[in-house]
C-alpha cells in the first residue's frame, strides 16, 4: 500500500504534529488533574471537635483552598473527633476513599501514638501522603506571674502548680520538666480543656498551663497587655518570631550539666526533648491516604502551599489570631522519618519520662447552668446561643457526649431552634455541655 502526499496533505500533517508537540506531558496531566476534580467535592476529615485551633485552620483552609486545586472542587470539613485523633487518621488511611477526595486534618500526636506501640492506630506514618502544615506550632510554659515564678529559672528552685486536661502537652512537658532537668511542677488533673485551665489560672486555683502558644494567647490576650503572665520557655526546635522578640527563652536554654537529673547526659536530655517536640513541630498537619495517585498527590501538595502562602489565607487566619508559618509535605515525611528511626528503647524511655511521677491531684469541676432564649444555632446544631444576663453566651453540642431534651424528650441538636427557651448545663461559656435542655 502507499500513499500519495500533497502539500495541503503536508502542511495538515505538519499542523498536527505541532499541536501535538504543544501537548506536553505536564499539560496533560494538568488537564487530567483539572478534569477528575471538576464539579467534584473534597472533604476534610478532622480529627477534632467543632471549635479550637485544629478546627479553625480546617475550615478557613476550606475556604481558600477552592482557589488553588485545578478544576475548583468544592471543600466541605467534617469532624470526626475521637482518641485523640487517633479515629479520624484511622478512618482516612483505611476506610476513605483513595482518589484524592479525602483529605486527612490530622492530630500531630497521632503518629508519635503509632510509633509509641500504644494500642489504637491502625496505620503507617510513614505511609501517609503529607500535604503539609499550616503552621510550625510552638508551645509556651505560661504562669501567672502571681504564683511568684517570674523566669524559666525559677522552676527549679519554686512550685509551680499547673493545671492539666490528661495525658496532653499539659502534663507531657511539665513532666519532662521535672523528670529530666529537675524542675518543681506540681499537677492538678482533670479539667476539660485549656480554656477552664485559664479560667483556673485567674481564679488562682492554677499557676499555669503547658499549651500552644496561638491557642494560650487567644485565651489569655487582657492579661498578657496588662503583663500578668509570665511566659517563661519556648517549646519548639526553632525560636518563634513573636516569642523571641518578647524575650521568651527556648527550652533547650537550660539543658546543660547545671540543671540535669542524675542518669542523664546534656546530649541525651537534648535528644529527648528534641524527640518530643519532633510531633509538635508538625503543628496542624494534612495528609492524603496511603493509595492515592501520586499526580494527585502532587497537585494537592502544589495547591496547599499555594493556599497557605497566600495572602488573602494568611490574612483570614491572622484575622482570627492564629498563625501561619507552613511546613511542606516532604517536611513533614522527613520528621516522621525521624521519629521512625529512633531506637526503640529510646522511645520507650521518653513514654516513661513524659509519665507525670508526683502525686497528682484531681480537681472536680462545678458546672454552670445557665437559661436564656436562643438567639442562634450554627453548624446543624454543633453551637447553640442564648441570651444569659444581657449578654450572648455559648455552648458547644456533641452529638455523641451532649443529652439533649425539648419538652422532657430526647431529642437530636439540630432540633433546637431560635427563640426556645434553653438551659446550658456546662463548665462555662462556650464550653461543650453536659446537657441542653429546651422548652418551646
Amino acid at each position: 500500500m502507499s500513499f500519495k502526499y500533497t502539500s495541503g496533505t503536508i502542511a495538515l500533517t505538519l499542523g498536527i504534529a505541532g499541536l501535538l508537540g504543544v501537548l506536553t506531558p505536564a499539560s496533560v496531566s494538568a488537564d487530567a488533574i483539572s478534569d477528575f476534580y471538576r464539579n467534584k467535592r473534597i472533604t476534610i476529615i478532622q480529627g477534632s471537635a467543632p471549635g479550637g485551633g485544629y478546627d479553625m485552620y480546617a475550615r478557613t483552609l476550606a475556604r481558600h483552598l477552592p482557589n488553588h486545586v485545578p478544576g475548583n472542587p468544592r471543600f466541605l470539613v467534617q469532624n470526626k473527633p475521637g482518641a485523640g485523633g487517633i479515629v479520624s487518621a484511622n478512618y482516612v488511611y483505611n476506610v476513605a476513599p483513595q482518589d484524592g477526595t479525602v483529605i486527612g486534618g490530622l492530630n500531630r500526636a497521632s503518629p508519635m501514638a503509632q510509633i509509641m506501640g500504644q494500642t489504637g492506630p491502625l496505620f503507617d506514618p510513614m505511609k501517609f501522603q503529607w500535604l503539609g502544615s499550616v503552621t510550625n506550632e510552638a508551645g509556651v510554659l505560661a504562669v501567672t506571674k502571681s504564683s511568684g515564678v517570674l523566669k524559666l529559672e525559677d522552676v527549679f528552685t519554686k512550685t509551680a502548680v499547673m493545671g492539666s486536661s490528661g495525658p496532653s502537652d499539659t502534663q507531657f512537658f511539665p513532666a519532662m520538666m521535672n523528670n529530666i532537668l529537675g524542675a518543681k511542677f506540681q499537677l492538678v488533673v482533670g479539667y476539660p480543656s485549656t480554656t477552664i485551665i485559664h479560667l483556673a489560672m485567674k481564679r488562682g486555683e492554677v499557676d499555669g498551663v503547658s499549651q500552644s502558644w496561638s491557642s494560650f494567647k487567644i485565651g489569655n490576650i487582657k492579661e498578657l497587655e496588662e503583663g500578668k503572665i509570665a511566659v517563661l520557655a519556648q517549646l519548639s526546635l526553632k525560636a518563634h518570631p513573636e516569642l523571641t522578640k518578647m524575650g521568651v527563652p527556648l527550652i533547650f536554654d537550660v539543658i546543660d550539666k547545671k540543671h540535669l537529673m542524675p542518669g542523664f547526659t546534656v546530649k541525651e536530655a537534648d535528644s529527648l526533648f528534641r524527640l518530643m517536640l519532633t510531633s509538635k513541630a508538625m503543628g496542624r498537619p494534612y495528609a492524603l491516604g496511603p493509595k492515592v495517585p501520586k499526580d494527585r498527590v502532587k497537585a494537592l501538595r502544589k495547591a496547599f502551599m499555594a493556599t497557605v502562602t497566600d495572602p488573602a489565607f494568611i490574612k483570614d487566619a491572622r484575622t482570627q489570631g492564629r498563625d501561619v508559618s507552613p511546613i511542606t509535605g516532604e517536611e513533614i515525611q522527613q520528621m516522621i522519618a525521624t521519629l521512625v528511626n529512633t531506637p526503640k528503647a529510646t522511645i520507650k524511655r521518653l513514654e516513661s519520662l513524659m509519665q507525670y511521677k508526683g502525686k497528682v491531684r484531681m480537681v472536680k469541676i462545678a458546672l454552670a447552668k445557665h437559661t436564656g432564649k436562643v438567639t442562634a444555632t450554627k453548624k446543624g446544631g454543633r453551637r447553640i446561643f442564648i441570651s444569659y444576663k444581657g449578654k450572648e453566651v455559648k455552648a458547644k453540642v456533641s452529638g455523641s457526649r451532649t443529652k439533649v431534651t425539648i419538652n422532657g424528650k430526647k431529642a437530636k441538636r439540630k432540633a433546637i431552634k431560635v427563640g426556645m427557651t434553653c438551659t446550658f448545663t456546662y463548665p462555662g461559656a462556650g464550653e461543650e455541655a453536659k446537657r441542653v435542655d429546651c422548652k418551646g
